[in-house]
């Protein structure tokens, strides 16, 4: 297969085999895909304009399959970062991505995050419908991510809750906003939301309004005594935003850990450093996202990878230069 993450695991309604009876993970991907992966990071600057990415406009067949493969590949690499850096929880959570209006690309209900790849991804039109893909789709999850997705556009293409555990630690606390006490959390300056009420598990399609009415335009929630929800216009960005938000809260529990008071940030130095941060966003979390994958590819996360020298990825053209 293209896909640089190929995929170990179920294809159906059986549950996966145990780890221990499936061979190691092992990565072959041929000098023609590492080519085309490489034509697609040259494209980057065009791929990730949020018109030229809508399989509605792609200019053939063939160019919307491309991008599609481009989508399952990027979001099934989220899945597996996400648990190397402890964001899983379970084969809970979700990390969803609008790939068309109306299309949407969700993990089968059963999967660990570590062991997703992009041919697992299963695609759903909006009423919950399996248009490709095998297995189980956890619905009543997904009815929350399609309406964050339908209320905020284009700005929301991937929507990604977890339960992360300092993000998620904050969410338990009176307060339950992120302070401004750091520079990562500046990241973050007036785009935090708050959802100040658990309502237990989600069973009807009140909860997913309740959130939508909280979340507003944020590009982040924090929802009380449950977990956080994240959004972006690609997978780079969603991924980003999880893993700085991660460490903002790490750093932020550990100095309230001390019990001495914290020290805010002026108001006004927020604002010009989230500005700032804010006009560079797509840059730099392509550039963090790419490398993470090159390490993934390396092997250093997943154990030793089979077949070719896959060090040779990290020499890839820059698509920045």
């Amino acid at each position: 297969r293209d896909c640089v993450y190929p995929s170990r695991c179920y294809r159906g309604s059986t549950p996966p085999t145990p780890p221990a009876q499936r061979s190691s993970f092992a990565v072959r991907p041929s000098r023609r895909n590492q080519s085309r992966r490489s034509v697609m990071l040259r494209r980057l600057p065009h791929v990730i304009s949020s018109q030229s990415r809508r399989l509605s406009t792609a200019s053939a067949p063939a160019a919307a399959a491309s991008l599609l493969r481009q989508d399952r590949v990027d979001l099934a690499a989220a899945y597996r970062l996400c648990h190397s850096f402890g964001f899983a929880e379970g084969v809970c959570n979700h990390l969803t991505m609008e790939v068309a209006p109306d299309r949407y690309l969700l993990v089968p209900h059963g999967l660990l995050w570590s062991e997703v790849g992009a041919d697992d991804l299963l695609l759903l039109d909006a009423d919950g419908n399996i248009l490709e893909g095998r297995g189980e789709a956890e619905i009543s999850a997904f009815y929350i991510h399609r309406a964050v997705h339908q209320a905020q556009g284009e700005a929301a293409r991937c929507v990604f809750h977890t339960h992360m555990p300092h993000a998620t630690a904050l969410t338990v606390l009176t307060d339950n906003q992120l302070p401004m006490v750091h520079q990562n959390c500046l990241k973050f300056f007036g785009e935090v939301a708050s959802y100040d009420r658990y309502h237990g598990l989600v069973h009807d399609g009140d909860e997913a309004s309740r959130i939508v009415d909280a979340f507003g335009s944020a590009r982040c929630l924090m929802m009380a005594n449950h977990g956080v929800i994240v959004t972006g216009e690609t997978a780079a960005e969603a991924f980003d935003s999880l893993y700085y938000l991660e460490q903002a809260a790490k750093l932020v529990t550990i100095a309230m850990s001390t019990g001495r008071p914290l020290r805010p940030i002026d108001p006004a130095v927020c604002a010009a450093t989230a500005e700032a941060m804010r006009d560079e966003r797509p840059l730099y979390a392509r550039r963090h996202f790419d490398a993470l994958r090159r390490t993934m590819l390396r092997g250093q996360d997943y154990g030793q990878c089979e077949g070719e020298d896959l060090d040779a990825s990290r020499h890839a053209p820059s698509p920045y230069s």
